[in-house]
């Protein structure tokens, strides 16, 4: 069967354009009389099309009881509906010619369709029926609730830096609903009801909850007819309430330790950062790229190539709608105190601190976003995610072709003040796995 990834982050690669784009890259939009905006892209350079549908639902409008529930709905959006039943839609598509994902995060749950311009109605056809019609078959919630444990089970339970992440950032927030992980609380995936389910769809699966983006070989107006044909007479319903839950400031560091039985300990460490939306995310865009993007930067140079103490570290932080964690994770080498390379990290996050960085850094950080911007920006796919991502998280897709901006605006100086604003003791969280020895073995009974 297919997998469905339940985390993903555009990083700073989707995230800066050129003036000059502004003037080519021309975007047409709608709203439907439901509330449903659609964002349209026209590119004929081949006969496909890329459709993305966000959903502002995520982990995020959660609570305990119902945690993993959106991403729950993810799978289950490709579990059948009133006219395409289980498992129809996927093989209805792929004849077609078509292919389809989807993905959750903390804020926003999105489904990814390409197809060839030739299957267009069928598209829309099969979107409007699993957004108007999900089934709730009590069968089908009850197969697919054992698929979400089960996931739940190889990327968290059994996976040493699953289970370390979720517990850094249970540990790092105390009030705000980023605490819980994406994938749910074991217990509650065992324990949500259909009264739960039912109503967790409604909300977060209203047209009016929902931004559509179509990028490929169509016209602006035939998507706006489909859309006001296929999609219009959905009904709308009231939106996910608003999260008005602001985390306290963290007023010292949390530590958290797990012991398990493990190959190698880890290290991770997260900051608390602001929203996508903040004026201090370019600042902090460039220099989480000086930090950690690729082996040639400072952490990887330090802590893995000059120093030997671990076999990796990386780290950054992506779109969201509220103050988010900047993390970093690195592995020891056998025989290396975590302690050690945590040393060493902050001795790094230190000379940012400090000193600025220099041209060289500086120009090298600019020139590997606007690389991969471009990386991004070459496939209708990519364009379709990063239209979706910047009208959802920016609040508006012109934020896009502005950008350039404020990358140009910051400083070297802005890198320094960021780095001593966020980057403190007090803002920290630690997270180490310890390695336990493996079990001892017991005969079974002959």
């Amino acid at each position: 069967m297919k997998i469905r990834y339940w985390l993903v982050g555009l990083g700073a690669a989707a995230l800066l354009a050129s003036g000059a784009l502004a003037q080519t890259f021309d975007v047409k939009t709608t709203t439907l009389k439901n509330g449903m905006k659609v964002l349209v892209q026209e590119d004929h350079t081949i006969p496909n099309v890329a459709m993305y549908t966000f959903c502002r639902i995520g982990s995020r409008n959660e609570r305990p009881g119902t945690t993993g529930i959106s991403h729950f709905f993810e799978h289950m959006m490709f579990n059948g509906a009133k006219k395409y039943g289980p498992g129809e839609f996927d093989r209805t598509m792929e004849a077609a010619g078509g292919a389809n994902n989807a993905y959750t995060n903390r804020d926003t749950t999105v489904y990814q369709d390409w197809f060839p311009r030739s299957a267009l109605d069928l598209v829309f056809e099969l979107e409007a029926d699993r957004i108007e019609n999900l089934s709730f078959d009590p069968k089908v919630i009850a197969s697919e609730r054992g698929v979400v444990a089960s996931e739940r089970r190889s990327s968290v339970d059994a996976n040493n830096f699953g289970i370390l992440f979720e517990q850094l950032y249970a540990t790092a927030y105390t009030a705000h609903p980023y605490q819980w992980p994406v994938v749910g609380w074991m217990v509650d995936i065992d324990n949500w009801t259909m009264d739960d389910l039912k109503h967790h769809f409604e909300m977060g699966y209203s047209p009016s909850n929902a931004t559509l983006v179509v990028v490929g070989d169509v016209t602006a107006d035939e998507i706006f007819q489909m859309a006001q044909k296929k999609l219009e007479p959905i009904p709308s319903h009231a939106p996910p309430p608003k999260i008005t839950t602001t985390e306290p400031e963290q007023l010292g560091e949390k530590r958290v330790t797990v012991k398990k039985y493990a190959q190698l300990p880890i290290l991770m460490i997260a900051y608390h950062v602001p929203e996508s939306a903040s004026p201090d995310y370019y600042a902090l865009t460039l220099l989480q790229t000086i930090l950690f993007s690729g082996q040639s930067l400072r952490l990887y140079q330090r802590v893995v190539d000059k120093d030997q103490l671990a076999i990796g570290v990386n780290g950054g932080f992506g779109f969201s709608f509220d103050p988010n964690l900047l993390t970093i994770s690195a592995q020891p080498k056998a025989g290396i105190d975590p302690q050690i390379v945590e040393k060493a990290v902050y001795e790094e996050l230190d000379r940012v601190k400090k000193e600025e960085v220099t041209d060289q850094e500086f120009e090298k950080a600019k020139n590997i976003v606007l690389a991969g911007f471009y990386r991004q920006m070459s496939t209708i796919s990519g364009r379709a995610n990063t239209l979706g991502a910047y009208e959802v998280f920016f609040g508006d897709y012109h934020k896009l072709f502005t950008a350039v901006d404020s990358y140009n605006k910051v400083s070297k100086a802005d890198l320094q003040r960021v780095a001593q604003k966020y980057f403190g003791e007090k803002n920290r969280t630690v997270a180490t796995l310890i390695p336990e020895k493996a079990p001892e073995k017991t005969e079974a009974p002959k």
